[in-house]
């Protein structure tokens, strides 16, 4: 949040400094559908933004900025290919290779995920194996040493 926060007030401080305020009332006077929805368009983009980093932030605070990074990386050829069905640009071989590659990337990150999870559980179930045999040899010697 506190990231968040900083970086709005960094971006807001360079738009004062570039006089980029001034701008954004002659884009909303061009825009297409009108002054209001123009507003409306930049507000909730903004929110969106907001909401979609601190996501991201919520991913590495729970889990890792491995998958953090993965998700991301996963959401850039998913808005591609919504462009291409929702405003019917054409999928050139660029977007076909981002998708392949992101895609490629979060499987093998998922598959690496479960790899190491079986691992885990082999070595811990070997582990208690080895507890268990130990246990019953030395109970076995005590019953040696204690037995006439």
């Amino acid at each position: 949040m506190v990231m968040c926060f900083f970086a709005t007030a960094f971006c807001t401080v360079g738009m004062l400094i570039n006089n980029d305020f001034k701008a954004i009332s002659r884009e909303a006077k061009e825009y297409e559908l009108g002054e209001g929805k123009y507003y409306l368009v930049v507000v909730w983009s903004a929110i969106i933004w907001q909401c979609f980093f601190l996501g991201a932030i919520g991913v590495v605070f729970c889990s890792s900025s491995l998958l953090s990074g993965i998700v991301i990386t996963v959401l850039l050829p998913v808005t591609e290919v919504l462009a291409v069905i929702f405003y019917h640009e054409k999928f050139q071989s660029e977007k076909g290779v981002s998708l392949f590659l992101s895609l490629w990337g979060f499987i093998s990150y998922f598959y690496g995920e479960i790899k190491h999870s079986k691992n885990k559980d082999v070595a811990h179930n070997s582990n208690q194996t080895e507890l268990t045999q130990t246990h019953d040899t030395s109970q076995m010697e005590l019953n040696r040493t204690v037995a006439p």
